[in-house]
């Protein structure tokens, strides 16, 4: 790209330069004025604040592609909420002789969606009055509001479409649509609210230079002390916005940057008593581990233990465990251990048809299985979300049927987001052979996968309670000892089996209930 316009900034001298002869804005990279153009000159009005460091693999200048057409990351706007921060990078593609266009690259949590401003359809709805989960028409297609969310403009950085709103909330809608696509109702011009339409991408497929070097993107150099006990805490990921503390398991909140006094809650639940996680924190799968893209190598970065919520006093809890997993290209997934066996799940930038019982998504259909409310009790790792005590979400989880019986579907809605996860059924002897699990402890991760749980047939529901009733019969049996220990050394110490035996004292057993599908993400459901 040729450079356009350049200009002195009015406040410092600074050369101010414009890769776009159609930008309207910048920030001088010298003095942080907020410039706008006015005629062959500048204008201030204002000054942004400095950026908070969220160590993102991007920056100004990096360039990339994106079906055959080149870019250019020119300017910066970063976004803070109550869950943390997110970016929208303002993109220019080359369009040859016919000059620029503008895009926007949003990147949170490791997720990336491309889009284009556009006008504002006249049938879009007003931004105030919608509720998450709710369906809307807009530009003449179906859309459910995946979130909505009170946001504010942290800081400014380089080249801009327009002046950036430098003080005050506003409101942010995401919706979201059966084809992938992701629109945003934007409200941060108090004159009119904005429409954009974009599509998710991997970091990967953008064929990115010019980035950050991966040493740079990390938060391991920082001094941080857990405020809880004082140990030293080692922050592996940039988009960490939780941290729980291998000394005292105290969670500490690091979506404000790790700065002054730390906000932090203490767990004193589920996870006391020394149980670990079956695969190690810190543990990189095999490079050919493929979780809806090409293979990769895996690492655990997170580990998560939930339960459903009974709707009465006469049903039993159920547990189950997550694994939350990191690839530098391909972002987040999660890896599920609950009764029924173990799955994969990512979250999805589109949101699947749902009609009754039945949801579509591209081109399988699902049949809702289970729905619950569910809640966090026990942490350790990182997280890109941030962790609350007693986290709460109501989940509905849905397989997959006849040739897609091995995949899986959940919605969780958490206050005004919603977020869809897809995924497929892992055999636990490939999940042992991908994390390179030791042969005298590949026994803890087998699960009783029920053919039957959920089946509608009396007869099934007949057997089914049957086997639970044996398998209760045996679990108190074998509780009846001391320490549990023959249920330990059979299935290990952080598994459902142990606890439920450490638990039970002659209270019902729920074999084929909860494990949900779709992990968890808030913190990210407007992009």
């Amino acid at each position: 790209m040729t450079r356009a316009y350049r200009a002195a900034c009015p406040n410092c001298g600074a050369p101010v330069d414009f890769a776009s002869a159609a930008s309207a804005s910048a920030v001088c990279s010298f003095c942080r004025s907020t410039l706008v153009r006015d005629g062959e000159a500048l204008k201030r009005i204002g000054t942004s604040a400095e950026l908070f460091d969220d160590h993102s693999p991007l920056q100004l200048g990096s360039s990339g592609t994106r079906q055959g057409v080149a870019f250019t990351l020119v300017g910066r706007l970063q976004y803070g909420y109550e869950g943390g921060t997110w970016n929208e990078w303002h993109a220019l593609f080359d369009n040859g002789p016919g000059g620029t266009r503008s895009a926007w690259l949003s990147e949170d949590n490791g997720a990336y969606v491309i889009g284009f401003d556009a006008p504002l359809p006249a049938d879009a709805p007003a931004i105030d009055g919608l509720s998450a989960g709710q369906r809307v028409l807009a530009d003449g297609r179906a859309w459910d509001v995946a979130s909505i969310t009170r946001a504010r403009l942290i800081a400014a950085q380089g080249e801009l479409p327009s002046a950036p709103r430098l003080d005050g909330e506003f409101t942010v809608v995401d919706l979201r649509n059966s084809v992938g696509e992701v629109a945003t109702l934007d409200g941060s011009d108090p004159a009119r609210v904005h429409w954009g339409v974009g599509r998710s991408v991997a970091l990967g497929e953008l064929a990115m230079s010019g980035l950050k070097e991966a040493s740079e993107n990390t938060l391991g150099s920082r001094s941080i002390q857990c405020p809880g006990c004082g140990s030293a805490l080692a922050v592996k990921l940039a988009t960490t916005q939780s941290l729980a503390c291998p000394q005292c398991s105290a969670v500490v909140d690091l979506s404000a940057g790790v700065g002054g006094e730390l906000r932090h809650y203490a767990q004193n639940n589920s996870g006391v008593g020394g149980a670990e996680p079956q695969i190690p924190l810190g543990r990189v799968s095999q490079p050919t581990l493929a979780l809806g893209g090409e293979p990769a190598a895996w690492q655990v970065v997170g580990y998560q233990e939930r339960c459903d919520i009974p709707d009465s006093s006469e049903e039993e809890t159920t547990f189950w465990r997550e694994y939350l997993l990191f690839n530098r290209t391909q972002g987040f997934a999660f890896l599920v251990d609950s009764n029924d066996g173990w799955s994969w799940v990512k979250p999805l930038t589109g949101a699947p048809t749902v009609r009754g019982d039945q949801a579509q998504w591209q081109g399988a259909s699902y049949r809702k299985r289970w729905s619950y409310g569910a809640k966090v009790t026990w942490v350790q790792g990182e997280f890109y979300w941030r962790v609350q005590r007693d986290e709460r979400a109501r989940v509905t989880d849905f397989e997959g049927q006849g040739k897609d019986a091995d995949k899986r579907l959940s919605r969780e809605q958490t206050g005004q987001e919603v977020t869809w996860s897809a995924g497929q059924t892992l055999s636990a002897a490939a999940v042992a052979d991908a994390f390179g699990i030791a042969p005298d402890a590949r026994a803890a991760l087998q699960r009783d996968a029920n053919p039957l749980a959920g089946s509608k047939s009396g007869v099934a529901k007949g057997v089914v309670i049957f086997i639970a009733i044996v398998l209760l019969m045996i679990v108190l049996a074998q509780c009846s000892g001391a320490d549990c220990d023959d249920v330990r050394r059979t299935f290990g110490a952080a598994s459902t089996e142990y606890q439920q035996c450490q638990r039970t004292s002659g209270s019902g057993y729920r074999g084929s209930g909860g494990g949900s599908y779709g992990g968890y993400s808030s913190g990210g459901g407007h992009k």
